[in-house]
């Protein structure tokens, strides 16, 4: 049960006492951890109530394995989603927040984080108020993102890492800096302010929501020693308010933080956790969101090694171009669970899943019941970029990508290997009387061909499902914990003229082409059999493009040719090998190689034209309907995007306008490409 408050009439706690009973509810059990991020309150659609708030994604949950909700009702670091004297209280009703029921609840003297906390004391369930450090859903330049910036931002923007016309290469730049005093102090009057007025069993300093908190990191530094001194003291001031409210109120409030799970790449962000960990200033240690770096027990051990539970942040998928199987299936999260749990976890911690009746939350909390259900086991679960909040940052990785978007060259003769961690116990489960069947997945683009071993057992006689090669595997051969696939291309693919990737009429482009940008004013629909592409906005984000994340070795020739008539503005086709690139653009009278400056002019609206990109090691050339009209040799210089290798054909940028019509795209690519693998395990009935 929660903690309550001391008795009537019981000796006042001293600071020794409240550090002991702090202690005891660090280690309190949490099989599950709910984070609800407060939109319920904008989006409920309901009467302004209790009863009606708590319905939506509250009470169903009784019951469950949640035995802790982190309630995360901050708004981009000075909104608040309750009746804040600090904050700005978010009562807009304009446009999509014409739903917000804070305006509602507050004028009947409702507010959504006491709605929290007597709901929990009255179940035993441990309420925490969660606080974005740094919330930068309002550095979208439309949208939803004018609506939600606070008139903090808006009058100090000398306080934020960048604006919108000089935005950081590096983070949002709508971040606060916490190099400014101002910022640090109004953090922890926000702190103070709901340790003070609620009875609260803990906060979270949610430092993933979004990881950028110094301009000089902004601007693709690292933290200083001062600045990681000054984050540092911040968090020790969080924690000597919450013993000062704890010992008035007669009980603790705990301090539980959401980072990067990696002491590295934390210090160059600027927060130096194992200080804080040593100090003893956190109670509960939570890790990983858009990314993870290391493999569980990493966190469980930096946790652990400072007596501070640990919990992995299992966060909703966001990878592109799934087919058949789907990370974010109850499978998926079963297996993930799993594995945290057999990294030595202390249980789960689930962001962005909103359904209180979906079944994860009367599974997930219980390893010795997720044995015996059916898993699916990826590679990769998140593949967002540690380079997106620090320069470098990827440098600091240590656990494989793998997904559609993020492909892997299958070679010739010395196979490629792929880790994969597993945390069922196969062999106690046939022990049981159990009978898995189990089955490696893997996804390959350029034929299908391919030899595969799981830690040494050679794997053969596959069947094909929807671009998928499905190979049976003994159950005997898979371990716990970290499992080995070992796959190679059997031999050199034969010289020819034969495409590899082939888009036609008269459909949209299907898989393994993935759509990329399509932001406001952009199409892709067909016309006569051919297919329009077009970007009609400037504004940020519209871009349209198609996608085919092959593998392109540098050394091989490879071939793109397209059949296009410019209609306006410009289009593209862009050819990156992961180490290189080039951007060849089609304007109404000229074709251009973005890069290196090399053109021929060319009326591209007055039929369809045939253009042939070839593409070898630093060299490239364009020809145009046979003859060769732009020669790049030594000229391919412009490094690849985040070592991405792919071939992708659409419309423009954001800035830009573009439309054209395409009656055929085609790619000859030598390697075999590796474009997902998955493990699942059916236990039946």
């Amino acid at each position: 049960m929660v903690a309550q408050q001391a008795p009537q009439g019981a000796a006042p706690l001293d600071l020794a006492k409240l550090r002991e009973l702090r202690r005891q509810a660090a280690h309190r059990r949490r099989r599950m951890i709910f984070n609800n991020d407060g939109d319920d309150v904008i989006y409920t659609k309901k009467e302004p109530a209790a009863e009606a708030l708590l319905a939506l994604r509250t009470t169903p949950l009784l019951g469950s394995q949640v035995d802790s909700i982190f309630y995360s009702n901050s708004l981009c670091f000075g909104q608040a989603l309750h009746n804040s004297q600090v904050m700005e209280p978010f009562t807009c009703t304009e446009a999509m927040f014409a739903d917000n029921s804070l305006p509602g609840l507050m004028a009947r003297g409702i507010d959504p984080i006491r709605v929290m906390t007597d709901f929990g004391h009255a179940n035993g369930i441990e309420i925490f108020w969660d606080m974005r450090m740094n919330d930068t859903h309002d550095a979208l330049l439309d949208s939803y993102g004018p609506y939600l910036r606070p008139k903090f931002k808006l009058d100090h923007p000398e306080f934020l890492v960048g604006s919108p016309d000089k935005q950081p290469p590096y983070g949002p730049w709508s971040s606060v800096n916490y190099a400014e005093p101002q910022v640090r102090d109004l953090a922890c009057r926000f702190f103070e302010e709901v340790c003070a007025r609620f009875d609260i069993d803990g906060i979270e300093l949610d430092f993933l929501r979004h990881a950028c908190f110094f301009k000089s990191v902004a601007e693709g530094g690292r933290a200083s020693q001062a600045e990681l001194d000054l984050m540092t003291d911040l968090v020790r001031r969080t924690r000597e308010m919450s013993e000062r409210e704890g010992l008035r109120r007669g009980r603790p409030i705990l301090i539980a933080i959401r980072v990067p799970d990696s002491v590295e790449y934390c210090r160059g962000i600027g927060l130096d956790v194992e200080k804080w960990l040593s100090e003893g200033l956190v109670d509960i240690l939570i890790g990983s969101c858009y990314f993870q770096l290391n493999p569980w027990e990493y966190l469980v051990d930096l946790g652990h090694r400072y007596d501070v539970p640990v919990y992995p942040s299992l966060s909703e998928s966001r990878v592109q171009g799934e087919t058949r199987f789907s990370r974010n299936s109850l499978e998926s999260y079963r297996a993930r669970a799993l594995r945290a749990w057999a990294a030595g976890a202390d249980g789960v911690y689930i962001f962005n899943y909103f359904n209180p009746k979906g079944p994860i939350w009367r599974e997930l909390g219980d390893p010795e019941t997720l044995q015996a259900k059916d898993k699916l086991y990826f590679v990769t679960v998140r593949n967002g970029s540690p380079n997106g909040y620090l320069a470098g940052g990827r440098e600091y990785q240590y656990v494989p990508v793998l997904t559609p978007t993020n492909p892997w060259l299958v070679p010739v003769g010395e196979p490629v290997q792929v880790e994969l961690p597993v945390g069922d116990d196969l062999a106690s489960a046939v022990q049981a009387g159990l009978k898995p069947q189990v089955t490696c997945h893997v996804r390959l683009l350029g034929g299908s061909a391919v030899q595969v071993a799981l830690n040494g057992h050679a794997l053969a006689d596959p069947t094909v499902a929807d671009q998928w090669l499905d190979f049976p595997v003994q159950p005997e051969w898979v371990a716990k914990g970290v499992n080995r696939l070992a796959l190679s291309a059997p031999s050199e693919p034969a010289a020819g003229d034969e495409w590899t990737t082939v888009y036609e009429g008269p459909d949209l482009p299907a898989l393994p082409w993935q759509r990329m940008g399509f932001g406001e004013g952009c199409v892709a629909e067909m016309q006569d059999g051919r297919l329009l592409i077009a970007d009609r906005s400037a504004a940020g984000g519209s871009y349209a493009f198609f996608q085919c994340p092959c593998f392109i070795r540098p050394e091989d020739e490879t071939v793109t040719e397209a059949r296009l008539k410019v209609l306006s503005g410009w289009s593209s086709i862009e050819i990156e090998n992961g180490v290189s690139g080039e951007e060849i653009q089609f304007y109404p009278d000229m074709v251009k190689a973005r890069y290196c400056g090399l053109s021929h002019a060319l009326d591209t609206t007055d039929a369809f034209h045939t253009y042939r990109i070839v593409l070898q090691r630093d060299t490239f050339q364009v020809f145009v309907d046979g003859e060769l009209r732009i020669d790049g040799t030594s000229k391919l210089t412009h490094p690849a995007y985040n070592g991405r290798s792919g071939v992708m054909f659409g419309a423009a940028n954001s800035p830009s306008l573009g439309e054209a019509l395409w009656e055929s795209v085609r790619i000859r690519n030598r390697a075999l490409t590796l474009l997902d693998l998955a493990l699942s395990i059916r236990y039946g009935a």
